[in-house]
């Protein structure tokens, strides 16, 4: 018996979250999860509880049947919080505080586990492959390992980032003889744009600033230009990833307004520096080589305090 067949042996009611903003492990993790439970114990009552997904996302099947209100008075037997700690799970941290066990399923060096029971693996490429190495893989079928495969591409940069191991890759051979179209997958969620987010993402690199001898570099989004594209918060993804393939940059820096005098910090690093630490330190979190954080201040503050630290990893 799998591990979470274990934790759901005599479970009636199950929820499921993730973090507030759901990238692609996010949901391909909990959509996974959701499904196998719909699929193998059709007597269980499970409820996933997150914030609107992007509309890329529709391509996974039960993304429709999301709970965004988070509204609910039950009591769940098992709370499965995925690919984060429970602090960041948003509206939804009453209900799981109500619920009879937790279960934190995760892969983020910065989570020290937040359930009564913790299946974390740090050296893990994505929460996704961390349910894909705790279900019964008799028990899948295509829309389920279609949910996998995607959390896995997407928290690995489509299988290019230093988090892709063997065991990885492995892994992604098995789902994708389930036979669903992974190619047309990866491009609808991952690589594809609308005209707006491609204007974004050109402004974001027009203005982009470079530091410290070229090897690091910045840019920031505020609301007032989001609003002058038409776009929201998940329209920005893969704007650090364009800053980080730039020759000569180490470490690149992405900002977005989220109120006045609040910023939105992505980090990402290509080699030696450890975004994780400085992500930390600021009070956000984690990989080494991609991490995040909220940090106070106009933009020329958010830069200033960020290569503080910086400078002791890019001296040593």
């Amino acid at each position: 018996m799998s591990r979470i067949d274990e934790l759901l042996e005599k479970a009636q009611s199950v929820a499921i979250s993730g973090h507030v903003r759901p990238d692609g492990d996010c949901i391909g993790s909990v959509m996974a999860l959701y499904l196998y439970i719909r699929k193998n114990r059709p007597d269980i009552k499970a409820h996933v509880y997150l914030e609107k997904p992007s509309p890329v996302f529709s391509c996974i099947q039960g993304v429709q049947e999301i709970d965004s209100k988070m509204e609910s008075e039950e009591i769940y037997d098992v709370y499965f919080v995925l690919d984060t700690a429970a602090d960041r799970i948003g509206a939804a941290i009453p209900i799981y505080e109500r619920a009879k066990c937790k279960v934190n399923i995760d892969h983020h060096i910065s989570n020290p586990g937040c359930g009564d029971i913790n299946i974390l693996v740090h050296q893990g490429s994505s929460t996704s492959e961390i349910i894909y190495q705790n279900i019964d893989h008799e028990k899948m079928d295509a829309e389920i390992a279609k949910a996998i495969y995607m959390g896995i591409a997407h928290d690995t940069g489509v299988f290019k980032y230093s988090n892709t191991t063997p065991d990885t890759l492995r892994a992604v051979a098995h789902l994708m003889e389930f036979g669903f179209d992974f190619s047309k997958l990866i491009d609808e969620t991952f690589y594809e744009k609308n005209y707006h987010q491609t204007q974004i993402l050109g402004r974001a690199l027009l203005e982009s600033i470079r530091f410290m001898e070229g090897r690091c570099i910045f840019t920031a989004v505020t609301k007032k230009m989001m609003d002058f594209y038409g776009v929201g918060t998940t329209d920005l993804d893969g704007i650090v990833n364009q800053l980080r393939i730039i020759t000569g940059v180490e470490c690149a820096i992405f900002l977005y307004q989220t109120a006045e005098m609040e910023y939105k910090v992505s980090l990402r690093s290509n080699s030696y520096v450890n975004v994780s630490e400085i992500a930390t330190y600021f009070g956000g979190g984690g990989h080494v080589r991609a991490a995040g954080c909220t940090m106070k201040g106009t933009v020329h503050d958010v830069i200033n305090n960020l290569s503080s630290r910086l400078i002791l990893q890019m001296e040593q």
